[in-house]
């Protein structure tokens, strides 16, 4: 597993919490009864799970972040005698360790021996020839709550496929470090990508067993598909429970407040600003060699290295905010610096408008058109609000934590 600068303490609050909830029909999900105050993910709790895998012929969708007490998911479920066929690992690979939007090639780990299958590039879903000698597929994977993270992409796909050549799906639960919120706009019919598989607002606000059990029961996968869909969720948690992961997500979310600070600062990828890859803060920092100094004093310059082979602006010297001590407490997208930052900028070409990127990030060109236009956040955000309800109502009916 790749070591990072990033190196986060965990710590979880005491906090009571009865899990018996009712589950909608689609989704039989495994729940114990437990006094335990401390947090236990959902891959933890071994003993709910090791049955139902055992005798069947096992696909594991993994990454660094599936460990189990700092032992990784497939080693775990090897040592319990479980039979791991393949490991199929999503954006930036297996071990983390992948660029964004590198492809990631398909290979043998080399500490099992098992066949490495890619979910990314080419092959975003598992193909019917990789699903054959498999009874179940095992998704434990961290999420960050935002819309364009791939790795509920990477769900959808791997559900479809299962559905499709009717294998089960088993999804281990695990804390959504934004779970606490709900923002931004909800994605737009026309502008379904891999940044943005549903309809959905940019902050989500659901772990990743609660966005599996949506996919299924609002009929998101193709042809209305349902998948034989299985959960085993956290205990003693709740969506306000404060969360560090523990280990990196991806090379360029390397500490909390890059965590925090993500939903807001991607919107930058859609434009010519860095977002600071190739950096020590990525996803903490923005600018622009043509950002005034007199305004954005935070300098940096992007160059090559882990995590940002091809950094935009890379070896430009970048005015622009560092925004690190910003991140406690984060409760709502951040409009205010991309509006900002635009109304700053001297020239036409703000906006990445090749192949509609920041449109797929912002999930439509409502953003883009009223930042053009001068609207004010509050503008913005109050054209938001109607959608947003209707997605909270949606919402509510797979959610499994207070």
């Amino acid at each position: 597993m790749y070591t990072l600068r990033f190196c986060l303490k965990s710590f979880f609050l005491l906090f009571l919490f009865s899990c018996q909830s009712q589950v909608s029909n689609q989704a039989p999900v495994h729940i114990a009864n437990s006094l335990s105050q401390e947090l236990i993910l959902g891959a933890e709790r071994v003993s709910e799970y090791v049955d139902m895998l055992r005798g069947k012929r096992v696909g594991v969708v993994a990454n660094q972040t599936s460990v189990v007490k700092n032992v990784h998911l497939v080693d775990t479920l090897l040592r319990s005698g479980i039979d791991v066929h393949c490991v199929f690992s999503p954006e930036h690979g297996f071990r983390g360790d992948a660029d964004a939007g590198e492809s990631v090639a398909s290979g043998k780990d080399a500490a099992t021996g098992l066949p490495l299958i890619s979910l990314y590039g080419k092959n975003k879903k598992p193909l019917a020839q990789q699903l054959q000698d498999l009874d179940i597929l095992v998704f434990d994977i961290q999420d960050v709550g935002a819309r364009f993270y791939t790795y509920i992409s990477t769900l959808h796909y791997v559900m479809e496929a299962a559905a499709e050549h009717n294998k089960q799906v088993l999804v281990l639960d695990r804390p959504n470090p934004n779970g606490h919120y709900v923002d931004g706009p909800v994605r737009q019919k026309g502008y379904t990508s891999f940044v943005g598989m549903h309809p959905i607002p940019i902050v989500h606000g659901m772990t990743i067993a609660e966005y599996a059990l949506m996919i299924n029961g609002e009929s998101w996968l193709a042809n209305g598909v349902k998948c034989d869909l299985s959960v085993v969720l956290s205990l003693n948690y709740s969506r306000t429970t404060p969360y560090v992961l523990p280990i990196a997500p991806s090379p360029n979310l390397r500490t909390a407040e890059a965590i925090a600070l993500y939903p807001s600062l991607c919107l930058f990828e859609g434009t010519v600003l860095s977002e600071g890859r190739g950096t020590d803060f990525p996803f903490e920092i923005f600018g622009h060699p043509k950002l005034p100094d007199s305004i954005y004093s935070y300098a940096f310059t992007p160059v090559a290295g882990f995590g940002s082979n091809y950094p935009k602006l890379e070896n430009q010297l970048c005015h622009g905010l560092k925004l690190s001590d910003q991140a406690k407490g984060i409760d709502a997208l951040n409009i205010e610096w991309i509006i900002e930052a635009y109304a700053h900028y001297p020239g036409q070409d703000f906006f990445i408008t090749k192949n509609r990127w920041f449109d797929l990030l912002a999930g439509g060109p409502g953003l883009r058109t009223q930042i053009s236009q001068g609207k004010t956040a509050e503008e913005i955000r109050a054209s938001w609000q109607e959608d947003l309800d209707a997605f909270k109502h949606i919402r509510s009916k797979y959610l499994r934590y207070d």
